[in-house]
């Protein structure tokens, strides 16, 4: 297969397991796991053909491990990314000192007006390094970095997950959170006056 057909065929594999499990006339357990066989018969019959030595090779070469298999390789997942509702079983981690969002310049003064929300999908997605949020950035336009202080989020109550691709996971990012430089964009408050 080539590289282009590979590439059309993950990414009807991403749709199916995070958003529209029906395009491939399969359904998604309640933590997201699709049963490989059923998939494979889906993809196919969807006019996606797709084989699982094919389905192992795409899993295993995604630059952003986007998909896991269970142990014995009879149900497969998106780590990640979800727009359909499902609970990954992942347990609160506290994050590093800082991690990075990135997103493209238009969205820059709503963002910096009114937090990171998930839109669309179930969390708020977060980079653990400025190279992999520069090319997240540049899918959508001309990137912009964003430095979000997560472990402060973490101190103040706020709920941070990992993925096992990396990607880490909140439920929103409010912008007193978004470093503006080396500056924390905070409002004062009589706490943090206390402080």
């Amino acid at each position: 297969m080539n590289k282009k057909s590979m590439t059309q065929t993950s990414k009807f594999l991403s749709l199916v397991l995070r958003h529209q499990p029906e395009a491939a006339g399969i359904t998604l357990d309640s933590h997201g796991w699709a049963d490989v066989p059923a998939l494979l018969g889906g993809m196919t019959a969807a006019g996606c053909p797709v084989d699982t030595a094919l389905l192992e090779e795409i899993v295993r070469t995604d630059e952003k491990q986007r998909y896991s298999f269970n142990a014995e390789h009879t149900k497969i997942r998106a780590n990640q990314g979800h727009s359909v509702k499902v609970d990954l079983n992942l347990r609160p981690v506290a994050p590093p000192e800082f991690l990075w969002h990135g997103t493209a310049s238009r969205f820059l003064d709503s963002i910096l007006r009114e937090g990171l929300k998930p839109m669309s999908r179930q969390y708020v997605h977060l980079s653990p390094d400025t190279g992999t949020a520069e090319k997240v950035g540049s899918r959508h336009g001309r990137p912009v970095i964003l430095q979000i202080a997560a472990q402060q989020m973490a101190q103040d109550g706020y709920l941070f997950y990992q993925a096992e691709n990396g990607v880490w996971l909140t439920d929103t990012v409010p912008p007193q959170y978004i470093m503006n430089g080396c500056e924390l964009r905070r409002e004062s408050s009589s706490d943090d006056e206390r402080r």
